[in-house]
């Protein structure tokens, strides 16, 4: 059974996200009629890149372990406040900052969705690397790392 594991607590430079789809299909008939059909309440395929510039050789090192921790087994990414979430919703007269950290973190089943945080709504998506992070050595020990994220929606056990 896949496991959270914690993201590094290391402040990305920026990030990209993505919040998804709802699946759906249209048809349009020979007449020129269309339909659309939505398959689900729940959103697929958002993603999230993060980027690191001049870290610390050992802070892409932790990157690259967590990378394998969590592809070894084929477990999942959470992210806290002080990590890729850094920076996002503290800004206190917003109440929409907190809402879109509140979309961005994914694998948290008790995140709260609505924007008067009345209402709590599991996802399912759990975040997961789209792909194996990058780095690239800007000399003297710095390196600057990219990692990109998809969230998959798991079948229930």
């Amino acid at each position: 059974m896949a496991t959270a594991k914690t993201f590094p607590s290391i402040k990305p430079s920026a990030r990209s996200y993505n919040p998804g789809r709802y699946p759906s299909t249209d048809f349009e008939s020979l007449d020129g009629t269309k339909t659309h059909i939505r398959y689900g309440n729940k959103r697929v395929n958002a993603t999230l890149q993060l980027a690191f510039s001049n870290i610390t050789d050992q802070k892409a090192a932790e990157i690259l372990d967590h990378y394998e921790e969590v592809n070894s087994v084929w477990d999942y990414v959470t992210f806290g406040n002080n990590d890729a979430l850094s920076g996002v919703g503290f800004v206190q007269s917003s109440q929409y900052s907190q809402y879109l950290r509140n979309y961005m973190k994914e694998g948290d089943n008790k995140t709260k969705r609505a924007k008067d945080n009345s209402a709590t709504d599991s996802s399912g998506l759990k975040w997961r690397y789209s792909s194996p992070p990058t780095v690239t050595s800007s000399g003297n020990g710095l390196s600057n790392v990219s990692c990109s994220f998809v969230a998959c929606l798991d079948a229930p056990i």
